[in-house]
């Protein structure tokens, strides 16, 4: 071995598990969470809600009004804002990123309902089927491509602004940008970008296995 700088692949397997805070390995775990928290709470809400906004027809405007203001609202800022509160911790880029997620998933659960035929709700009815279980077994599966749509957007960005989060100490994979800044290095910076675009797609492909699984019907009729 050469006394230059150690190529890529000796620079990664160095660093990938060194049994000390900040490996590769330990940043990926980081960066998985912060993604994942808020698609999944950013859902949980985004569904009840969106719900809610279909009955009360006069809650979506408002409702979607104040998302999309806190979508416009840059990251850092965010970040920087909830420090006081919630200190320098992986909260303080989750939160931000849910409320992120709610403004894409809100708008997606109710133009995922709102697309169900009339003549399928009233055959439902017809059938007996009580409000909630319409709402489970025919609404909902009918609005899975809708809501799957808008949680590939979700993912997708979510796993790339949770490096952001690097610049407070809590960005995840980011935080390998910041140390190749810091002391100018190129392995860094590509071992941290490819590692985002595979779990950026590994993400997307995972939420298009899934509505494939979830919508049979979609499968048979692209068949027939």
């Amino acid at each position: 071995m050469g006394d230059g700088p150690p190529s890529l692949w000796e620079w990664t397997a160095r660093n990938w598990d060194t049994g000390r805070s900040g490996s590769i390995k330990d940043l990926l775990g980081d960066h998985l969470l912060m993604s994942l928290v808020p698609i999944v709470v950013g859902l949980a809400l985004a569904l009840p809600l969106g719900l809610a906004c279909i009955r009360w027809r006069w809650l979506y405007q408002p409702t979607a009004a104040v998302f999309n203001v806190l979508y416009a609202l840059p990251s850092l800022p965010l970040f920087m804002m909830l420090i006081s509160v919630t200190g320098l911790s992986p909260v303080t880029v989750i939160i931000p990123l849910t409320f992120y997620a709610m403004a894409v998933l809100i708008p997606a659960v109710v133009d995922g309902i709102g697309a169900v035929p009339d003549h399928v709700r009233q055959s439902a009815v017809a059938m007996g089927f009580t409000p909630l279980r319409r709402l489970v077994q025919v609404e909902l599966p009918i609005a899975v491509p809708v809501v799957i749509a808008g949680l590939r957007v979700v993912a997708v960005s979510s796993i790339s602004l949770v490096s952001v989060g690097a610049l407070i100490g809590q960005g995840g994979l980011g935080m390998l940008f910041t140390r190749a800044y810091q002391n100018p290095f190129v392995p860094p910076v590509v071992v941290g970008i490819g590692l985002i675009v595979l779990l950026a797609l590994v993400a997307d492909g995972l939420l298009v296995l899934a509505q494939r699984l979830l919508t049979p019907w979609e499968r048979a009729r692209r068949a027939s």
